[in-house]
């Protein structure tokens, strides 16, 4: 198996007991930054097992407060910590005429 799916089944996903209620900036202040950390600790310790680390892919939505305010503050946090390895996006934008929240189209602006 890859390292990532051997982290997985050992324990090396993230889950908190709060969420960023489709707020970004929740997502990217508050329970962001108590998270950033934790999660910047993991994706260490899986990159640490990669012999030739180039880069990270990204899924996310830009709708809610952690896809747009979280993941905001961990790619900057990425691109600090790991310079200029690539970093690529699969984003899902919300569109108003079937948005299940009034703010998606705020948080992905």
């Amino acid at each position: 198996h890859p390292p990532y799916l051997r982290s997985a089944a050992r324990g090396g996903t993230v889950d908190g007991k709060e969420d960023a209620a489709s707020n970004f900036a929740r997502g990217y202040y508050s329970v962001g930054a108590e998270m950033i950390d934790l999660v910047l600790d993991r994706i260490r310790k899986v990159a640490e097992q990669s012999p030739s680390l180039q880069g990270f892919l990204v899924f996310r939505s830009f709708g809610g407060g952690t896809g747009s305010g979280f993941t905001s503050h961990l790619l900057a946090r990425l691109t600090r910590d790991y310079g200029k390895k690539s970093k690529l996006e699969f984003a899902v934008y919300p569109a108003p005429q079937i948005s299940p929240l009034i703010v998606e189209p705020y948080n992905a602006v």
